[in-house]
């Protein structure tokens, strides 16, 4: 196996890279720091693939592992471990990777509003970091000690993590694409952060996009340029992942309903 390759090209989105390119991809959802939804949802695709022919896979988890579920620090350390040691696991940056990874940089304007707007305290705490610290005020000291228990080595994976995957005529990555700019000039932002520019857009990609980000408790959402797979998983239990090989894309989750192959409409 080839380590994981992540490549800068002059403040342009970093994307994904391998020798060794695999032929069937699962893409995951938001998790959100529910690594107990995360261990079943890889239960249930490793038993998907075996049932399937044996072809090199890989799984890329969309981006937002944490924040707002308990399990945080859980979902980071076993992420950490995988990706540094097989490059059949690639974790892309959300904005909440992204967002963390600037506050507890030491930006204390970004690290009062993950605090208390993007589910950074129960982040904080899945870490053990004292309550007093977690759950108190956004000051440099509070930052400067959150900083140091999580340490520099989890903050500089976070902030390296690739913003994109691209495999056959999919691009995986966390919240979409600006509509009409080529993904080399895609501003890293629109990557991890845009919305209803890119939802409500009927224009075909280069690429039909898998994103997350945009939730839909019902989901997953299909649309002739877009495939989303963010289904709510920290508040609803269903953690969603899109198995894609060749022309065929099939659907599994930890819902109990039985989600079939469903080609883009």
């Amino acid at each position: 196996m080839t380590l994981l390759s992540v490549e800068s090209r002059l403040g342009k989105p970093h994307h994904y890279s391998s020798l060794n390119p695999a032929q069937r991809v699962f893409a995951i959802g938001d998790v959100h720091g529910r690594f107990d939804l995360f261990r079943r949802l890889i239960n249930i695709v490793a038993r998907d693939s075996q049932a399937r022919r044996i072809v090199s896979t890989r799984v890329v988890l969309l981006g937002n592992i944490i924040d707002y579920g308990p399990d945080a620090a859980r979902m980071i350390r076993g992420c950490m471990q995988l990706t540094t040691s097989t490059s059949d696991f690639v974790v892309l940056r959300g904005n909440h990777e992204d967002m963390m990874a600037e506050a507890l940089g030491g930006n204390l304007t970004v690290y009062g509003h993950w605090l208390d707007f993007f589910g950074g305290r129960e982040t904080l705490l899945s870490w053990g970091i004292e309550s007093k610290v977690a759950n108190g005020p956004a000051t440099m000291g509070n930052l400067a000690a959150a900083a140091k228990a999580v340490g520099e080595d989890v903050i500089g994976w976070l902030a390296n993590l690739p913003l994109y995957y691209q495999h056959e005529r999919y691009l995986l990555v966390h919240a979409g694409i600006r509509p009409g700019i080529e993904i080399n000039d895609q501003d890293p932002d629109d990557l991890m952060w845009i919305k209803n520019d890119f939802l409500n857009s009927s224009v075909l990609h280069e690429h039909i996009v898998v994103h997350g980000h945009a939730a839909v408790e019902n989901g997953p959402v299909f649309r002739s340029n877009r495939i989303g797979i963010d289904t709510a998983a920290y508040r609803t239990g269903r953690l969603t992942a899109l198995g894609i090989e060749n022309k065929e894309t099939w659907v599994l989750c930890t819902a109990e309903e039985d989600l079939r192959s469903k080609p883009p409409q």
